[in-house]
């Protein structure tokens, strides 16, 4: 008898986004004359720039001469492409990264949660909340949780609320916790953490032996330069923490897919007895035994990013929506919302201000102004009452949108 992993018996509905997709699927239907603006799921609009562009012409092209062709690459990602990323996102930062700690993948959602499978299931899971909900999942198909709860909340994790009041930044963990999931750029608050209140949590972790797992897939849309883009900015980080980043939000690569994971060298864990052990020949083995790498193309377009040109029209992509960031943030003010994040990051997180739960706001947009964004209670207990807009659409449709929630009524 072939017997079911029964933990995926404990996860609540369906996973957020395709949730969202499934209501406004049925709203079209039943309405199919409506102009719906979508600004929920973080897809991105603005094509592939022309440099990343002419890159992947050029890897396809190779790929058709028999000179040049390319069969199974490196696994972990090809050089050319990881020394880019170790000189560019880190040396260049101060930050001491050599390429060979760096894993190309498809994408910081599958890393996130494929990172886990190097973790015991008795280590205590400290997440974020709200948070991206892959971390909480992840979790729960592993077998690290309990029963899900009324409230929200899953036993077994240890929930840190980020909050208006806390400024979005949690609390240090008062009971012991091994791994501890931490995202800047907040996705889904649009919020930052400076490096002051970063090396609170590489010192807890280094005092409590604990593994930081640090996602900063939106560090290109920081503009200040006291906010740092990379944990390993924060002496100490690279005995304690695994950072994860993409391409997709920098440079559009949502359908090319492209990410990577750095795992430090002195990284460690612990075996039961006590025994330190470093993690990066444990993901070097998971990656390389499940992974067959990213295509050719895909590398050597990612690595055109790092060319003058790429960054140039990167930069500008990144203008773009961030200009999105800045007319949500000001029509939502406008309209007496409580409004966070949109600066240093392409998410705006918004309280109606009105006592509406998340989903009855949802509805609300949907149905009388037929916008789409994201429910705050999708990410965690923490964030209902809370609404997120992604900065992701045309320049057109946000200007649309926004006036179209001028004319809501309450």
């Amino acid at each position: 008898m072939a017997q079911i992993n029964e933990n995926y018996l404990k996860l609540q509905a369906g996973y957020l986004f395709p949730e969202i997709g499934r209501r406004v699927r049925e709203f079209q239907q039943q309405h199919p004359g409506a102009e719906v603006i979508k600004m929920g799921i973080g897809d991105v609009t603005r094509p592939l720039s022309p440099a990343i562009i002419r890159a992947f012409h050029e890897g396809v092209e190779e790929m058709a001469n028999a000179r040049t062709f390319k069969g199974y690459g490196p696994e972990q990602g090809y050089d050319f492409l990881r020394e880019a990323i170790a000189a560019n996102d880190y040396q260049q930062r101060g930050a001491d990264i050599q390429a060979d700690e760096i894993f190309v993948s498809d994408g910081s959602k599958c890393d996130t949660g494929n990172i886990l499978e190097i973790f015991g299931n008795n280590n205590t899971i400290a997440i974020q909340d709200p948070a991206y909900p892959v971390y909480v999942d992840t979790n729960v198909m592993g077998g690290r949780t309990g029963k899900y709860q009324t409230g929200g909340y899953y036993e077994g994790i240890v929930y840190m609320p980020c909050t208006a009041e806390n400024g979005f930044i949690p609390e240090l963990p008062k009971q012991k916790v091994d791994v501890i999931f931490l995202c800047y750029p907040n996705n889904p608050t649009g919020t930052t953490a400076s490096k002051q209140e970063l090396k609170k949590w590489v010192d807890f972790a280094r005092e409590n032996k604990a593994v930081i797992l640090f996602d900063s897939a939106y560090e290109a849309y920081i503009a200040d330069p006291a906010i740092p883009h990379s944990i390993y900015e924060i002496e100490g980080a690279r005995e304690v923490a695994i950072e994860f980043r993409s391409f997709s939000k920098t440079a559009g690569f949502t359908g090319t897919r492209c990410a990577y994971t750095v795992v430090p060298k002195n990284l460690m864990a612990y075996t039961s007895e006590g025994e330190a052990r470093p993690l990066h020949p444990l993901w070097f083995r998971r990656h390389t035994t499940k992974f067959n790498g990213v295509s050719y193309p895909v590398q050597k377009a990612a690595a055109a990013i790092y060319t003058p040109e790429g960054k140039k029209e990167v930069q500008e992509t990144i203008g773009y929506y961030m200009n999105n960031a800045r007319i949500m943030r000001e029509s939502l003010s406008a309209l007496g919302f409580e409004v966070y994040g949109g600066v240093n990051a392409p998410y705006v997180w918004f309280n109606s201000g009105r006592g509406m739960k998340s989903w009855d706001l949802f509805d609300k947009l949907l149905h009388e102004s037929n916008v789409v964004g994201t429910p705050g209670s999708g990410f965690g207990p923490s964030g209902e009452g809370y609404f997120r807009f992604s900065s992701f659409a045309s320049y057109e449709d946000v200007v649309k949108a926004m006036g179209r929630l001028k004319e809501l009524t309450w």
